[in-house]
């Protein structure tokens, strides 16, 4: 069925209670069933192959019959498809087909809806998790099975922006939203997750996705075969990063081997440098030792970045009424970041204090630090208050107003 994907605990069933907000959005097929004069029957009988439909014989050169996944020749619902639009029946034929896929319910006739209504490329993960009792996969795995599809879908959108060994919360947000169009279909087993990404919104994500995953299994490939990690450093170019490593450390773990495939949307076509029909990567725990070692390797050699932060000042906290303290700033500007932490001397901490009361951000120049996720700055410098228009500085003012513990955690103690 489709859902989306979220965080563990997320989801709903027999003895469940419901879980926080979703990351994206369910998938659906639109309103009803698609116009028949807008459906491409080659592109409608391109995903009926790719979501297992068979076809069984029609007049050749002018339709094809289809039976759903897991029918004989003479079981299930058949859909007469048109080849092409060169036939007077054409549009009835499709409008036939629609209707039925439509009123079908099963999850291979809503996947191709999907793929109709919202044309996008298409990855499909699989696991091969050990069963529960009723024979399908026991509900926590299938949460840590999404958690794993969530963070390689996060971490395909973070790489789409900027090759990186280690992102920690740079651009995170911007990576967020650019995964709001995404759509998730689970198998009825908890075995496969396919997602739906939308073009051409999100086929950056797909493409960088798609290198990267590659890369990293020929990384993995060559670390196993001759002990180097330097196909990793090259990987990084393609799109691997520590997040990744560490998506595909969670997806595999636990299991006896995970697989990933892409498919693009027949409408749109295969993008240029890539596959038109891209082999299916494959992953096993065998693999996990050199994927941790990587993620270790990227989070090290990440270096520091030198930054001159504009902020909101949001929090003070000192341990005493005088000396060194430490700010946390809204970033307005400078950093791809929501949030950083500063340490201030005391002149420099009265600054940003100052600053606050009256409604105004403070700029600061240092570095930010990868270690913390690039929350940290370090080497602070140049702290000055910022000029902003009665607007924004009005805002900043009501926010400090509503914030009524402001002046304990001013002179409270330290973190």
């Amino acid at each position: 069925m489709h859902r989306p994907i979220d965080d563990p605990g997320a989801g709903e069933g027999a003895g469940r209670g419901p879980g926080p907000a979703p990351l994206f959005p369910p998938a659906a097929p639109g309103d009803g069933v698609p116009d028949p004069g807008r459906v491409d029957p080659r592109v409608l009988g391109a995903l009926l192959a790719r979501h297992g439909w068979q076809r069984r014989g029609g007049a050749a050169g002018r339709y094809g019959r289809w039976t759903p996944p897991g029918t004989g020749p003479g079981g299930g619902t058949s859909l007469l498809v048109p080849e092409s639009r060169a036939f007077p029946d054409c549009e009835d034929l499709l409008g036939e087909a629609l209707t039925a896929l439509a009123r079908s319910g099963t999850p291979a006739a809503r996947e191709v809806l999907t793929g109709l209504a919202v044309p996008s490329d298409e990855i499909r993960w699989w696991r091969e998790a050990p069963p529960g009792p009723a024979g399908t996969v026991p509900w926590p795995e299938q949460e840590r099975f999404r958690s794993a599809v969530r963070k390689l879908l996060l971490a395909g959108a973070l790489a789409a922006r900027g090759p990186a060994c280690y992102h920690g919360s740079r651009h995170r947000s911007a990576a967020r939203a650019a995964l709001d169009p995404v759509t998730v279909s689970a198998d009825p087993g908890g075995r496969a997750l396919t997602a739906f990404l939308p073009v051409p919104a999100v086929r950056p994500v797909a493409v960088r996705l798609h290198h990267a995953l590659h890369a990293a299994r020929e990384a993995v490939d060559y670390q196993r075969a001759t002990g180097g990690m330097d196909a990793f450093d090259t990987a990084v170019e393609a799109g691997v990063s520590r997040e990744l490593t560490e998506a595909l450390v969670a997806l595999v773990r636990g299991t006896e081997g995970a697989r990933v495939a892409l498919q693009w949307a027949p409408a749109a076509g295969a993008p240029a440098g890539c596959a038109a029909r891209p082999e299916p990567v494959e992953f096993s725990p065998g693999d996990l030792p050199a994927l941790r070692e990587a993620g270790h390797r990227y989070l090290v050699d990440e270096p520091s970045v030198p930054v001159r932060v504009t902020g909101a000042v949001v929090r003070l906290r000192r341990s005493g009424p005088r000396g060194e303290g430490t700010v946390r700033l809204r970033v307005l500007g400078g950093a791809d970041v929501a949030h950083v932490r500063v340490t201030l001397d005391e002149e420099a901490y009265r600054t940003a204090g100052h600053a606050h009361l009256v409604g105004l951000p403070i700029r600061v120049a240092g570095r930010l630090e990868s270690r913390g996720g690039f929350r940290r700055l370090t080497d602070a410098s140049e702290v000055v208050p910022v000029q902003v228009d009665d607007a924004e500085r009005d805002r900043l003012m009501k926010s400090l107003h509503e914030d009524l513990d402001f002046f304990e955690e001013a002179c409270g103690p330290g973190e």
